[in-house]
């Protein structure tokens, strides 16, 4: 009995592990571009060449351990926890004793595997093409499934230098940064490095004061209370912690360079009983100086007024 598809030829040996259709991609004979285009214009115009719309990608399973893993894992010295405890002096089973902010490092070093790994794909399509470096990079975080499925992206369009004499198959650099802001910033005296990015994550498991407060029921408090107004002391530390650990870990990646352009993103999500979750990103652009500043010449007047 024949197969249904007859005999199909031996697949080449392929010289490569980029994707079959990322191959195809790379010896298409039109190029693509993810920029705008004054973008585009301001990169011709300062020699950069568009040569290709590059991208890579991670698929992860986004688990979670149980809550006493976590308490365990939470005391190690090495990471953020910090603990409150109840003022009123009761035990129930319906009153929380304590509280405890603490760093989900797991979750921290998760992100960055998949941060890190869509990045040296995206360099490695770049690298195929003979680039100097990567424009425009757009990276984005999505959720692909219900069952803690994510995808790491990042795109950016891939251009060489004229003149350039980079060595065939060097690494090409990568910023977030185009056109007229990427020229600027080499003016400035600054070349781009790479793409940085770094994440924290505060998991709140709360008080039975925060509880009360974050539900809006003060009149359980057995502490009276002048206002209905004031700060929430537990969330407030969430946040303010999990920004000073994400620029700590971001810090760490410069290996003494300058970040440029840097932005800062909070997701905080609420749980049952008060409980949550602070989650911080910082991206940013690793610059290296090259070059001393030189100030621009002062603005002079074209029109007198009289």
């Amino acid at each position: 009995m024949e197969e249904p598809f007859g005999d199909l030829p031996a697949e080449a040996p392929r010289e490569s592990d980029l994707p079959e259709a990322a191959e195809r991609r790379m010896k298409a004979t039109a190029f693509t571009s993810g920029l705008s285009v004054p973008d585009f214009a301001a990169c011709l115009s300062s020699g950069l060449e568009p040569i290709g719309y590059v991208q890579g990608s991670c698929v992860m399973q986004w688990q979670f351990y149980g809550a006493a893993s976590q308490m365990i894992m939470s005391s190690d010295a090495r990471y953020y926890s910090q603990n409150w405890r109840c003022p009123h002096g009761m035990v129930s089973a319906e009153h929380r004793a304590w509280g405890q902010n603490y760093e989900q490092y797991w979750l921290e070093q998760a992100w960055s595997t998949g941060f890190t790994t869509a990045c040296a794909r995206m360099i490695e399509e770049a690298t195929a093409l003979g680039a100097d470096g990567v424009v425009g990079v757009v990276d984005h975080m999505g959720t692909m499934s219900d069952l803690g499925v994510v995808e790491f992206t990042l795109r950016g369009t891939a251009v060489r230098l004229e003149g350039s004499t980079r060595p065939a198959g060097a690494a090409p650099w990568t910023t977030f940064l185009a056109g007229a802001r990427l020229t600027k910033l080499i003016e400035a005296g600054y070349a781009p490095i790479s793409v940085v990015a770094a994440s924290s994550s505060v998991r709140i498991w709360a008080s039975c004061v925060t509880g009360y407060l974050m539900e809006g029921n003060i009149s359980t408090l057995s502490t009276p209370v002048s206002s209905a107004t004031g700060e929430i002391e537990q969330v407030v530390a969430a946040h303010e912690v999990s920004r000073e650990l994400a620029r700590r870990a971001i810090r760490a990646t410069l290996g003494g360079d300058s970040l440029h352009g840097a932005s800062l993103s909070v997701t905080a999500r609420e749980y049952s009983e008060g409980d949550g979750e602070v989650t911080v990103v910082i991206r940013g652009n690793r610059v290296r100086r090259f070059a001393e500043f030189e100030a621009l010449e002062p603005p002079r007047p074209v029109v007198h007024l009289t």
